[in-house]
């Protein structure tokens, strides 16, 4: 994601040796390295564990790897709106692709997710997987209380013939960036599985991100045309042996 760095006054050019200065100038000069030390002090300070506002996060590129793929699935279907009732989030999708570094790419909107439009179909045999923003300079964001999701939590993707997808929270995992599984979130395990992705763990003020990303781990339950005609899962997913991966 695009790391926002705030615009800083412009720093004054050293000095080389010993110059004439008149007592105007010396005095802007001395206003100006004091604002820079204030607004310095001021982002030290706007730090947090939760919303830290000294850059707009990143999901980061571990977040994003995923095994290969070579092109949208022919029968994809874009879906068109993501509703989580246990955490309030009530949004349409937008898609996402891949970087040149084929790394996903991650919404610029901080309230909107994005489905990773590489994948299955949310209601599909496979893993379809949806990313999101835990927060921002302006606060919260579309994901902050994704970390809160339990198990059996709703999770409902609609299509754009009405269609809506209705999955089940199975467990919640939070790795360090550098440990995350994109085999497990990204792959093929047999049944319509939906992942939804965000930052979280400790906030890094220097990198200006956050260490791990959180993934709630949803199975499909049923489909539901827009005649109100139910549809169970084939398949769904295996019990987790551990609930806290």
């Amino acid at each position: 994601m695009t790391d926002l760095e705030p615009e800083l006054p412009p720093q004054p050019e050293p000095s080389h040796g010993i110059a004439r200065r008149s007592w105007p100038l010396a005095l802007a000069l001395a206003l100006a390295l004091l604002v820079i030390a204030a607004v310095s002090l001021v982002l030290g300070l706007r730090g947090g564990n939760d919303t830290p506002q000294s850059a707009p996060p990143s999901l980061g590129p571990s977040t994003s790897i995923t095994p290969d793929v070579e092109g949208p699935e022919a029968t994809s279907i874009a879906p068109v709106a993501l509703r989580i009732p246990a955490i309030g989030v009530d949004e349409t999708l937008i898609q996402l692709a891949l970087n040149a570094d084929e790394t996903v790419e991650v919404p610029l909107d901080y309230q909107k997710p994005g489905w990773f439009k590489y994948g299955p179909t949310p209601g599909n045999t496979g893993s379809s997987v949806i990313l999101g923003h835990v927060d921002s300079f302006d606060g919260p964001a579309v994901f902050y209380q994704l970390h809160a999701l339990a198990a059996g939590d709703r999770v409902e993707v609609t299509l754009p013939d009405g269609t809506t997808a209705h999955f089940e929270v199975t467990r919640l995992a939070t790795y360090p960036k550098e440990q995350f599984p994109a085999e497990e979130v990204y792959g093929e395990h047999g049944f319509s599985a939906l992942q939804l992705v965000t930052c979280g763990g400790e906030f890094d003020p220097v990198t200006r991100s956050y260490e791990s990303n959180v993934v709630a781990y949803t199975s499909l339950v049923e489909t539901v045309s827009p005649s109100g005609e139910v549809t169970p899962a084939q398949a769904a997913a295996p019990k987790p042996v551990n609930s806290n991966p």
